[in-house]
């Protein structure tokens, strides 16, 4: 039933936005709601105090997610890069747009996004979820569209305007309630009970004994909790690991945004969760496997000035501590954040 359910996520986006429905919309409450946190999420997400999470407002951003409209040609929506099915990632090393544009990153997981903070995106450009959501539209290589177009075209569509009128108050729809309204869905993808968060919670033989001593590890020899802290698995900072500098014109990452000097090669520590759906991993899609990740650290990664210095060099690792570590790495994966697209779009 899983996979019938997964197979759909990946199909709807796509049959959704080439025949959207007709202009019939059933309006959720526009209360507020508290979120059903699964177990080893100790917080609800923090939420702007204008822009607060109701279920018409997290559909209405649902269906703007999943809505290849956004897009100047409507060949590409927010899911085309983020696919549940991938973990909200799109498979790709770097991500493609409109017109099979290829971009110089991998597209990052929405996955407990929530829980974001010093910025969003690689290299923490946006300052809120509200502005990442806006951030691809007028993206070139991504949607290749202007906020102003988009606008339009949602003001002709019967289906938004009643909903933005429910959500909002007014039909007339607005780029800045557009990000709401997708920032609030996104708010929703959250990942817990793992197997490491019933560990966590006491539950010793939630793990198994690989795990267990990847656990150890983690925490230890290989000190992977100095950046892959807390219960979503980041310290939320920026961190230059060497990905990359093997090259000749290497991405410098947060120093491109900043233009701070240390910056260079910087990109933000993501979380570890749902990792099986999610690769290839780096920023750059550089490491296709799990198990390519672990050699890259194992050997110290690639040296450079700018290295930071929780990259302590080889960490000598056996081919037993490494099967442990990709024991964990697994164990890191609860549920909760698979979502499926709507299966009907509002018509123009």
């Amino acid at each position: 039933m899983k996979r019938f359910v997964w197979i759909l996520a990946i199909l709807l986006p796509v049959i959704s936005a080439c025949q959207p429905a007709e202009p019939q919309v059933t309006l959720l409450s526009n209360e507020p709601m508290t979120l059903d946190l699964p177990v080893g999420i100790d917080a609800p997400p923090p939420v702007p105090e204008d822009n607060p999470m109701t279920p018409a407002k997290v559909e209405l951003g649902r269906q703007l997610f999943f809505d290849a409209r956004l897009s100047s040609d409507g060949t590409v929506s927010c899911a085309t890069c983020h696919n549940p099915v991938m973990g909200f990632t799109d498979g790709r090393a770097t991500s493609m747009g409109t017109q099979a544009q290829v971009g110089g990153r991998s597209a990052p997981s929405i996955i407990n996004l929530a829980y974001a903070q010093s910025g969003v995106f690689w290299d923490g450009r946006a300052a809120s979820l509200e502005a990442q959501a806006i951030g691809p539209i007028a993206n070139p290589i991504e949607m290749s569209n202007t906020h102003e177009n988009v606008v339009a075209r949602l003001n002709t569509i019967p289906g938004y305007r009643e909903q933005f009128e429910h959500v909002f108050g007014s039909p007339e729809v607005t780029i800045e309630n557009v990000g709401k309204a997708i920032a609030t869905f996104e708010r929703t993808i959250i990942d817990g009970n793992a197997p490491w968060d019933r560990f966590m919670k006491g539950e010793t033989s939630a793990l198994s004994e690989e795990a267990t001593r990847g656990w150890e590890l983690f925490q230890n020899k290989a000190l992977c909790i100095r950046c892959h802290a807390g219960f979503n698995l980041t310290d939320n900072q920026f961190k230059n690991i060497g990905v990359g500098f093997d090259g000749p014109e290497p991405d410098l990452g947060r120093y491109d945004f900043t233009g701070a000097e240390g910056d260079q090669g910087r990109f933000k520590t993501p979380t570890l969760r749902a990792l099986r759906y999610t690769g290839p991993y780096m920023h750059d899609g550089s490491e296709k496997t799990l198990e390519d990740v672990i050699e890259y650290y194992d050997r110290g990664g690639n040296p450079n000035p700018y290295l930071d210095e929780v990259m302590m060099g080889p960490l000598e690792l056996t081919e037993q501590d490494k099967a442990d570590l990709l024991a964990l790495l697994y164990a890191f994966e609860g549920e909760g954040w698979m979502v499926t697209a709507p299966i009907q779009l509002p018509a123009e």
